[in-house]
C-alpha cells in the first residue's frame, strides 16, 4: 500500500465544539473541545490509524469530515474541495466520495430492512444504474464481501457479528467511494472474526485502491493495518508517524503510555503497564499549556504555560513536544 505524493484528504485545524447549556433559558455556560484543532493528510492507497484513549475525539473526528457533526471550524478538502463550503446538493456527491464504516454492526443497521434494500439504499440515494442494475450490484457487492447472494432476503438478525459488519462494508462500497472512514470497526467482534474482516479490508484495499482513516483503541489492529499512525489527545494531534517508527520508537511521552499500557502479547512478557495513575482531565477543561503535562514525567514550565506545535522532526515524523 503505497501513497501518493499528493493527497486525497486534507485536514488543517478541525475543531469540534459542542456548547454546554444550562438553566431555564438554555444559557451557554462551557463548551465540550471535542476536535480542538486537528491536522493531518491521508494519499490515495494509504491507511492512516488514529488512537488515542477512549474520549479523545477520535469518532468525532470522523462525524466531522462526514459532515454528520457540524465542524465549529477548520478545513476538510477532499482532492482539494473544502467540504465546509459545499451545498446540500454538493454534499450529496461529496459523500458518494467518501463513506464510514460504524462500530456496532447491528445498530447501524436498519432492523427492519432486509439485507438487499440496506445495500442497495446508497444506490437508490444517488440513481446509480437501473433498478435491474442495482440489484445485480448488490449480488456482486454480497459476493465480494463474503455473504452469499441467496441471503439477500434475511434480516439484519439473522446475521452473526461479523456478517453483519461485512453487510455494512458491503452498503459502504455501493456507491464506489474513495476514501472509507472505519470507525473501530472491529471492537464489537469476537477476536477470530476481527482478523477476517481486518484481511477483507486490506484485500478491498488492494483491489479497488481505496483510503482508509482506520479509527481504533486497539494498538495491535492498528499496526497489522496502518501505514501511518496519528495519535491523538483530549482533541489534539500529539504525534504522526509511520507505523514502524512509532511501534519502534514512540517520540511523544503519550505514545509511550499507550504501548506501554498496552497487555503484553505474551504472557511470560514482563513488562510493566503505565505507571501514571492521573485521570484524564476533562474535555470541559483542558489544562494550560500541553494538555498532556499533568501526565507528564518531562513537564516543566514551559509545558504548563505553552502548547507545543505539532512540527517535524529530523526522523520526518510530527511531533508535539517540548523535549522531544
Amino acid at each position: 500500500m503505497t501513497a501518493d505524493a499528493a493527497p486525497l484528504l486534507e485536514v488543517r485545524d478541525l475543531k469540534v465544539h459542542f456548547p454546554i447549556r444550562r438553566g431555564l433559558l438554555s444559557r451557554q455556560v462551557g463548551s465540550v473541545h471535542a476536535v480542538d484543532g486537528v491536522s493531518f493528510s491521508i494519499a490515495k492507497g494509504e491507511t492512516l490509524g488514529l488512537v488515542g484513549e477512549s474520549g479523545c475525539g477520535k469518532s468525532t473526528t470522523g462525524l466531522a469530515l462526514m459532515r454528520l457533526v457540524t465542524p465549529t471550524s477548520g478545513a476538510v478538502r477532499l482532492k482539494g474541495q473544502d467540504v465546509a463550503k459545499l451545498s446540500p446538493h454538493e454534499l450529496k456527491t461529496y459523500r458518494q466520495r467518501m463513506q464510514i464504516v460504524f462500530q456496532d454492526p447491528y445498530s447501524s443497521l436498519n432492523p427492519r430492512q432486509r439485507v438487499s434494500d440496506i445495500i442497495r439504499a446508497p444506490l437508490d440515494i444517488h440513481r446509480v444504474g437501473t433498478v435491474r442494475e442495482r440489484r445485480a450490484e448488490v449480488a456482486a457487492l454480497m459476493a465480494r464481501v463474503g455473504l452469499r447472494p441467496d441471503q439477500a432476503g434475511n434480516f439484519p438478525h439473522q446475521f452473526s457479528g461479523g456478517q453483519r459488519q461485512r453487510i455494512g462494508i458491503a452498503r459502504a462500497l455501493a456507491v464506489r467511494p474513495e476514501l472509507i472512514i472505519c470507525d473501530e470497526p472491529v471492537s464489537a467482534l469476537d477476536v477470530s472474526v476481527q482478523a477476517q474482516i481486518l484481511n477483507l479490508l486490506v484485500s478491498l484495499q488492494r483491489e479497488l485502491g481505496l483510503s482508509y482513516l482506520f479509527i481504533s483503541h486497539d494498538l495491535g489492529v492498528v499496526k497489522h493495518i496502518s501505514d501511518r499512525v496519528a495519535v491523538m489527545y483530549l482533541g489534539r494531534i500529539v504525534e504522526i508517524a509511520s507505523r514502524d517508527q512509532l511501534f519502534a520508537k514512540p517520540g511523544h511521552p503519550y505514545t509511550e503510555l499507550l504501548l506501554r499500557s498496552a497487555p503484553p502479547a505474551h504472557p511470560r512478557d514482563r513488562r510493566r503497564y503505565s505507571t501514571a495513575a492521573e485521570d484524564v482531565p476533562s474535555a470541559t477543561r483542558i489544562p494550560s499549556g500541553c494538555p498532556f503535562h499533568p501526565r507528564c514525567p518531562l513537564a516543566t514550565d514551559v509545558c504548563r504555560a505553552e502548547m507545543p506545535p505539532l512540527a517535524v522532526r529530523p526522523d520526518q515524523r510530527l511531533l508535539a513536544c517540548h523535549h522531544r
